[in-house]
C-alpha cells in the first residue's frame, strides 16, 4: 500500500483506496489563489476594507472577495443596497491603487425564512461575488430549511452557499438539512458549497465535504476572516478540505484567476443577459 496520509486514516474506506491506488492527492493550503469570504468594518469587521485587501496582496493571492454583510443581519450592521453602492466606490479606488490582485466586490447575502434574497436583483447584479448564508430561524424542520436554501440557490446571482450548516462548534449543532440534496443542486445549479475555516465553524463537517465532493460540487474554502490576523485560518478549512478527500481540483479557489472568473460567472452573465444589461463593477473588466 501507499502511504496514507493521516487526514484519512479513519477506517472510511482509504486502505481500499490504497490498495486499489486510488487516494487522492490532498489539496495543500499553498494551492489557494484567493480569499473570498472576507469582512470590513463597514458591518462587523474589525480591520478596515484597505487593510483587509492588502493584507491579501501580501500573501500572494490572485483574487480576494469582500463579502460584507446585508441588512437583515442587524447586530453586525449589514448593508443596505446605496450601502453596497458605496462601498462599490471604495472597491473601485482601491482597484487603481493596488495592482497584482483582483478585488471582488461581493456581499454575504441573507437567506430570509422563506428563501429569498436580503437584496434585489438590481443590487444583486451589480456585485462580483454573492454568498448566500442563512443567520436566523435556525430551529426549521428539515423539509422546510431545504426547500429553503434550495430556493436562494436557483437565484442565478448566487456563487456560494456559506457556512452550510450553520453549527458552532461546542456551542450551536448543525441545522436540519438534506445535505444529499443540497449537494446535488449546488452542482447542477453551477453553486459552489463553501468549507468555511473560522475554527468555530469547520462547515462544512468533513463527513459533508466528501459527500459533495463525490456528488460531483464544486467547493470553496473561505476564511469568514473578520481581521487580518483570522486571514491565517486558511490552513484549518483546508485541513477540512483533506479530511474530506478533497484535491486541487475540487476546490475553486485554487483555479488561476481568469479559470476562476469563467467558472463563477456562467450563471451570472446567463442572468445578465437576461436583463438585458452588464453587471456594474464586475472584477473582469477592473
Amino acid at each position: 500500500m501507499p502511504w496514507i496520509p493521516p487526514e484519512l486514516r479513519k477506517d472510511a474506506g482509504e486502505i481500499e483506496a490504497a490498495r486499489a491506488r486510488r487516494l487522492p492527492a490532498l489539496v495543500e493550503v499553498g494551492a489557494v489563489r484567493g480569499d473570498l469570504h472576507v469582512h470590513t468594518t463597514y458591518t462587523d469587521g474589525r480591520d478596515e476594507l484597505e487593510a483587509m485587501v492588502r493584507a491579501c496582496a501580501a500573501r500572494g493571492y490572485a483574487y480576494v472577495a469582500i463579502t460584507d454583510h446585508t441588512q437583515a443581519v442587524r447586530v453586525a450592521g449589514g448593508l443596505d443596497a446605496s450601502g453596497f453602492r458605496r462601498q462599490a466606490r471604495a472597491i473601485d479606488g482601491l482597484r487603481r491603487t493596488i495592482g497584482g490582485m483582483a478585488i471582488l466586490h461581493g456581499a454575504e447575502v441573507d437567506i430570509l425564512e422563506d428563501g429569498a434574497l436580503d437584496l434585489d436583483d438590481a443590487a444583486l447584479a451589480a456585485l462580483d461575488y454573492v454568498v448566500a448564508s442563512v443567520h436566523s430561524k435556525l430551529t426549521m424542520p428539515e423539509p422546510d430549511m431545504t426547500r429553503r436554501v434550495l430556493r436562494a440557490l436557483e437565484s442565478p446571482f448566487v456563487t456560494a452557499l456559506g457556512h452550510p450548516t450553520g453549527r458552532l462548534l461546542g456551542k450551536r449543532e448543525p441545522y436540519a438539512l438534506d445535505m444529499p440534496r443540497i449537494a446535488r443542486a449546488a452542482r447542477e445549479l453551477g453553486v459552489l458549497l463553501e468549507i468555511n475555516a473560522q475554527p468555530e465553524r469547520l462547515d462544512l463537517c468533513d463527513v459533508h465535504v466528501r459527500l459533495a465532493r463525490e456528488a460531483g460540487a464544486k467547493l470553496v474554502v473561505a476564511t469568514d476572516a473578520h481581521a487580518v490576523a483570522e486571514l491565517g485560518f486558511m490552513r484549518h478549512g483546508i485541513d477540512q478540505a483533506r479530511r474530506g478527500w478533497c484535491a486541487a481540483a475540487d476546490i475553486a479557489n485554487t483555479a488561476p484567476l481568469a479559470e476562476f472568473l469563467e467558472l463563477i460567472g456562467r450563471r451570472r452573465r446567463a442572468a445578465t443577459a437576461a436583463r438585458g444589461s452588464r453587471p456594474a463593477g464586475s472584477a473582469a473588466s477592473a
